[in-house]
């Protein structure tokens, strides 16, 4: 009998599903479902960017191909809002729209390193960034981080720990998903200075700019813009996830190898996409606000619910629940949830050291229904207010 031809190992070796291991049976799930596994946000775009405000009237060709790099006025008005709001010298050329953040890193990195070289991620992690790295062929090497260290020395030590002759990149996430935590200033340098002694690139992804409730979100690139490759999001920053449109910020020669491997994958986001998130940059200033303070809202009191420290940016909690897990381990913790209706992603996919930790995204949610999921969470940890 044929054999069925091969899967590629590297590719067999990537985790399938990342944010729930439950699928199966959240679909025959009955009941009122939380769905905290997944970052997004229950709130709709801003008015006047969302797909009904546009029309064929206004923009003839928004069903049709655009330039590969972007929508030309997106472009323009990106170059503007990174020099006034990120500190980067942008031009034209230093920027790629790409499909979301993760069609932003999926091009850096594979337009930056060979097969068998080493891009360092700091952990915990963005669940999606191991994958990318691991789909470019390229081991993805983890540097215990966001719980482990207290100062710009530790943090530039630790990252010092792992770098090898075949590192080639250092991925920076601030506000940190799923930590919450914002990295300060001067901890960025001293990341910055170590990557340019050791000539690495700097990987740096900051879709929850926006979303620092506590001290102040610094983009890398202002100090290495010669290797920073930044990576922003209309997904988060304006609640347009199905619209996956994000864009890629760097030096110029690195943006036009970028743009080769995205333009070779996904030629481009929907021009449509494109269209919105530029109505959202003009229109979307208040929207951000009232989000902001809404997440700043949801965040804090689920944080007391459930014992944790406020986050200081971002839309997660982090939570060890090791004194709760029985015999079943960290699988039965989540069915147990799910028959709570929660939803929750595993710790284990923000890296490899958390096999006892779960994730929540406090954005997912509505106000009253969020707290509803929390209580119930409280409620299965053992938090819950008397």
């Amino acid at each position: 009998m044929p054999r069925s031809p091969r899967i590629a190992p590297a590719v067999d070796a990537i985790a399938g599903a990342i944010f729930s291991p439950l699928a199966h049976r959240i679909a025959h799930a009955t009941g009122e479902i939380f769905p905290l596994h997944v970052g997004d946000t229950w709130m709709e775009p801003c008015a006047g960017a969302r797909m009904e405000d546009l029309s064929t009237d206004v923009h003839p060709g928004m069903h049709r191909y655009t330039d590969t790099q972007g929508h030309p006025a997106l472009i323009d008005a990106l170059v503007e809002k990174v020099r006034a709001r990120n500190g980067i010298a942008a031009e034209r050329s230093s920027i790629l729209v790409t499909a979301g953040a993760t069609g932003a890193l999926a091009p850096a990195i594979g337009m930056l390193s060979e097969p068998g070289e080493e891009v360092l991620i700091l952990s915990p992690f963005w669940p999606l960034i191991r994958g990318i790295v691991q789909s470019a062929r390229v081991r993805p090497v983890e540097v215990p981080f966001f719980d482990r260290v207290a100062t710009a020395g530790e943090a530039v030590a630790a990252v010092r720990a792992r770098t090898t002759a075949r590192t080639v990149a250092l991925y920076v996430s601030s506000p940190s998903n799923p930590t919450g935590r914002v990295l300060p200033a001067e901890w960025l340098e001293a990341i910055a200075d170590f990557a340019r002694r050791e000539d690495l690139w700097l990987l740096s992804d900051e879709v929850y700019e926006d979303y620092v409730y506590r001290g102040e979100h610094v983009s890398p690139a202002r100090f290495a813009p010669e290797r920073t490759l930044s990576v922003f999001s209309f997904s988060k920053a304006y609640g347009m996830a199905g619209n996956r449109v994000g864009y890629l910020v760097g030096p110029a020669a690195a943006i036009a190898a970028a743009r080769k491997v995205s333009t070779h994958s996904v030629y481009h986001p929907p021009t449509a996409g494109q269209l919105a998130a530029l109505r959202a940059l003009e229109q979307g200033a208040a929207w951000i606000e009232n989000a902001r303070e809404a997440y700043r809202r949801a965040g804090d009191d689920a944080a007391v619910q459930l014992g944790l420290a406020s986050p200081c940016g971002g839309t997660f909690l982090f939570l060890d629940v090791k004194p709760l897990l029985d015999e079943r381990g960290l699988w039965g913790f989540l069915e147990d949830c799910l028959d709570d209706g929660v939803l929750l992603a595993p710790g284990a996919s923000c890296g490899e050291d958390y096999p006892t930790w779960v994730r929540l995204c406090f954005s997912a949610a509505p106000p009253a229904q969020m707290a509803e999921a929390v209580r119930r969470l409280a409620r299965r940890v053992g938090r819950e207010s008397r």
